[in-house]
């Protein structure tokens, strides 16, 4: 399957496509080493703000790979059948995630080696070892669920029970990861923009809105690209719960703004001043909120409407801006935000450095390598059903159409 998918089925542009992807990677690849051999003060971190740019690409995809669950649970579970043909792009788009979110704690933490000591020297106390856990055991469940359905698909048979019982056990571990991870930052008695009860519902909330806005913009290039339809009724599903999904965690920030300004405690509010204001001066992030915003808003006239939403157009355009802003609000404002008062009551300012942003986009580019290849596997097995699901004598003409729609992309 994988040999027919990636060597004989493709073109010269998706070879070109990865070739790009691995240049990137050898970049952000010399940037780490030249992190690894100067030590973080290359990087905007420093003794206040000891988590940065890294971890909050970390909080940012571990959401990304939660989200993936809203396909697998009315799949497996409900028995929703239209997203049938889809869930095992749901289910493909976690591994990268994943990966993604692991690779930016070994570049967050210096030597690669130093990740083992958290299993060396387990610690059942603390959120950052049972974080440890949850990540590497949802990836191998949607490696195996993923590429066993996908490999019966080719086959031409259906997965085996014990298939659809990894999948079920798959989303518990998809609440979990971003729970944990919510645990992780909440336990921080010392920072008041962390310190909150709401913030494993926001992140999970934020998860089922990014998740199945992203899932939306793959099966829409999937489409334009390689003739790849995921079906009107899936999208529309897909579209649905993003928004009312996207607007939970809109009115939770909107709760931390009630909260943090009508108790008028200077510790809560410093934070949601600093980010979306400006405090002591600082205000290099206000005019990223301010994107926040207006994308927000955009958001939210397109994807509340129904009619909106049944539009190709206007969905996309949608989901583009819930994507952005929840990119915005917790992989780029999060955990710096979070971080910048000092105990002195000082703001301690973060600016991203070169070497941070090369070896971020090398991140970026080893998830979309691996994206690449599994959507590619997706691609070729589903086009290849649906030449079989037709009688013998209409086959070629299908195949035919097929080909001439996507062979050039």
């Amino acid at each position: 399957m994988i040999e027919k998918a990636l060597v004989k089925r493709s073109s010269k542009s998706y070879w070109a496509w990865i070739i790009f992807l691995l240049v990137l990677i050898a970049v952000g690849f010399a940037a780490y080493i030249y992190q690894m051999t100067q030590g973080f003060a290359v990087t905007g971190m420093s003794r206040d703000i000891s988590w940065g740019m890294y971890i909050g690409h970390l909080t940012f995809f571990v959401g990304v790979a939660a989200g993936g669950v809203m396909i697998v649970l009315p799949y497996y579970l409900h028995n929703v059948k239209e997203f049938g043909r889809i869930t095992v792009v749901g289910e493909f788009l976690a591994i990268p995630a994943v990966i993604m979110a692991l690779l930016f704690v070994v570049v967050d933490i210096g030597s690669p080696m130093k990740l083992f000591n958290v299993y060396l020297y387990a610690t059942p106390h603390s959120m950052l070892f049972w974080d440890s856990v949850v990540l590497p055991c949802y990836l191998l469940l949607n490696l195996v669920v993923g590429y066993s359905v996908l490999q019966a698909e080719n086959k031409g048979v259906h997965y085996k029970k014990w298939v659809k019982f990894l999948a079920l056990v798959s989303i518990p571990f998809a609440f979990s990861i971003h729970v944990v991870t919510a645990f992780l930052y909440s336990g921080l008695p010392s920072r008041h923009y962390f310190l909150t009860a709401m913030l494993p519902a926001k992140f999970l909330a934020s998860a089922f809105a990014t998740g199945p806005a992203l899932i939306i913009l793959i099966c829409f290039l999937l489409k334009k690209l390689c003739g790849f339809d995921a079906g009107e009724t899936a999208i529309k599903k897909l579209s649905t719960i993003s928004a009312y999904a996207y607007t939970a965690t809109l009115f939770m920030v909107g709760c931390e703004f009630f909260t943090a300004f009508y108790s008028n405690v200077p510790g809560h509010k410093a934070a949601l001043q600093y980010l979306f204001f400006g405090l002591h001066g600082h205000n290099q992030f206000v005019p990223l909120m301010m994107v926040f915003v207006a994308l927000a808003v955009v958001a939210l006239c397109l994807m509340i409407p129904r009619q909106n939403r049944d539009n190709p157009i206007t969905l996309g355009v949608g989901c583009a801006c819930i994507f952005l802003t929840m990119y915005i609000e917790k992989g780029l404002t999060f955990i710096i935000g979070g971080l910048s008062e000092t105990p002195f009551g000082e703001i301690a300012s973060y600016h991203i450095t070169v070497p941070e942003l090369l070896i971020i986009v090398g991140v970026f580019a080893i998830g979309f390598l691996i994206a690449s290849i599994l959507f590619k596997l997706v691609v070729v097995v589903k086009k290849d059903r649906d030449v079989d699901a037709f009688p013998q004598e209409d086959r070629a003409g299908l195949a035919a159409r097929l080909l001439a729609k996507g062979s050039d992309k």
